[in-house]
């Protein structure tokens, strides 16, 4: 691949991970619930530590042309998705529209980044840059399994609330 492909790509990663940190940043600060302000604030943190990975790459692949390996550090820190709301922190989140929507449009937003970041591995020629894109994709897959699990259990919620289910 071409070394301008290559700094095109990491300045869309780079883009991509802004627009999420500022995206959670949003949400959180406009979260009225404590759990839920929290979720999304370490959700922004994360993508924070993207981003300053991302530009070290930048910086590393346009002195010479080269990807920097991850650390150790960086690959034992990956992400979980053990996240699971209490019912009171569900029944706010569905009470709150804008909360269940943002999680929607996270959702949307976190599929492209593992979509970008997975085709981006697969044509790599240079390990360390497969070994980075490989990293961010599973720290974005991580990022949705949490926030599809948060999806449904909102769903849930809401469908108990509301008598959905046919038993």
């Amino acid at each position: 691949m071409s070394g301008q492909n290559t700094i095109d790509i990491l300045k869309e990663a780079i883009l991509l991970e802004r627009r999420g940190h500022s995206f959670y940043l949003k949400i959180a600060e406009q979260s009225a619930h404590a759990a839920v302000r929290e979720f999304f604030e370490s959700m922004a943190a994360e993508e924070e530590r993207h981003i300053e990975i991302l530009e070290s790459q930048f910086s590393s692949y346009a002195r010479n042309q080269q990807f920097e390996p991850l650390s150790d550090q960086d690959w034992q820190n990956q992400p979980t998705d053990q996240l699971v709301l209490d019912e009171s922190v569900k029944k706010q989140i569905a009470g709150a529209g804008y909360e269940a929507a943002a999680i929607s449009a996270a959702i949307l937003m976190e599929e492209k980044a593992v979509a970008l970041y997975s085709e981006r591995a697969e044509a790599a020629l240079d390990p360390a840059e497969e070994s980075l894109y490989l990293w961010l994709a599973a720290w974005e897959r991580g990022h949705l399994s949490s926030l599809a699990k948060i999806d449904r259990q909102i769903k849930e919620a809401i469908w108990n609330d509301q008598g959905f289910w046919p038993f």
